[in-house]
């Protein structure tokens, strides 16, 4: 996200106990209609068999057919449901939903050019890649970590809002805001190779080798087929509490996603195979020595794999940190 101050029968009923003896048997008296059992006096010519076919005892209740109709219904929306909730729960077994807590410690700190508007970072053999944004200052910069010196450099046209970056297969893609454009460069030359377009607004990205994973600013991040850019997936994140919107910068580390949360000082460590947070990094005062504005906000994760290094900065910040992560109890 770029800056504080943008939004976002009729017919007759027969009684139950209604004989059509009557009608056959001419001879039948009229009272009682009808005879049980155990009755003293049954009609001379009312033959036992007519008896057992209309004539129902006493003490025996007869079930109503909407009572069994009900009951049928009833005991197959019990087996559906059932079913349902097996099949739910075999395709998609329950997750931990424990969420576990970090806190930081500083194991270095580096210059970070105080007038980059960070908005993507990333680190890639020996180098530090950086996104700036912001209309007509919008950059893709190669840096030296150690230094902050700005060895590269590629500077967007006026109109592009450049956000996060992702380095894959010698390639750099780098998002804008809401020009529903990315762009494509050769990672050694920073020459323009190719374009895709996208619907929604571009903030965050990363990938995990076999997708590009892109933040929107909202709960979704979309998985991209990285030779087509065409849509192959999407994500939902939530904690318990719901979902979580508002997701920036993304990086992929050690088989999750890193995620800052726009103007929060937290990162969301997220399973790509659901959208649960595993776990959130609090970051709370690591900008105290900052003179920040109201933009200058928490974005930037960059990850060195060789040597397990994790880096965080932020729009405008003077400095870039190495930390690592503490358990909290």
């Amino acid at each position: 996200m770029p800056y504080m101050q943008q939004t976002q029968n009729t017919g007759k009923k027969r009684h139950p106990n209604h004989s059509t003896s009557s009608d056959t048997n001419k001879n039948v008296k009229a009272s009682p209609r009808i005879l049980f059992p155990n009755h003293a006096e049954q009609p001379a010519n009312c033959k036992t068999d007519t008896l057992k076919s209309h004539q129902i005892p006493q003490n025996v209740q007869r079930t109503p057919m909407k009572k069994l109709h009900t009951a049928a219904i009833l005991t197959a929306t019990i087996i559906l449901a059932t079913s349902l909730i097996v099949y739910v729960w075999l395709n998609h077994p329950p997750v931990d939903t424990a969420i576990q807590q970090y806190t930081y410690n500083i194991v270095n700190t580096y210059p970070h050019d105080k007038n980059a508007f960070t908005q993507g970072l990333a680190y890639d053999n020996g180098n530090l890649y950086e996104g700036t944004g912001l209309n007509s200052y919008s950059t893709l910069r190669r840096v030296e970590l150690e230094t902050g010196t700005v060895l590269q450099i590629h500077t967007l046209e006026d109109q592009y809002f450049g956000e996060g970056i992702a380095i894959l297969n010698n390639k750099i893609i780098q998002l804008t805001w809401q020009s529903h454009k990315a762009f494509i460069y050769d990672k050694e030359t920073f020459n323009p190779l190719d374009e895709f377009t996208y619907p929604t607004e571009g903030w965050g990205i990363t990938h995990d080798n076999k997708s590009l994973i892109m933040s929107d600013g909202t709960a979704t991040l979309h998985f991209l087929d990285p030779d087509t850019y065409q849509e192959t997936n999407t994500i939902e994140v939530h904690d318990n509490n719901g979902l979580v919107t508002q997701l920036n910068e993304l990086e992929y580390i050690n088989g999750t996603i890193y995620a800052n949360i726009w103007t929060q000082e937290k990162i969301a460590i997220i399973n790509p195979q659901n959208g649960q947070i595993k776990a959130w990094i609090n970051l709370t005062g690591i900008t105290q020595t900052e003179n920040l504005d109201a933009n200058g906000v928490l974005n930037g994760i960059a990850y060195d794999p060789n040597q397990n290094r994790l880096f965080i900065t932020g729009k405008l910040w003077s400095q870039l940190y190495q930390i690592t992560l503490i358990p909290r109890e």
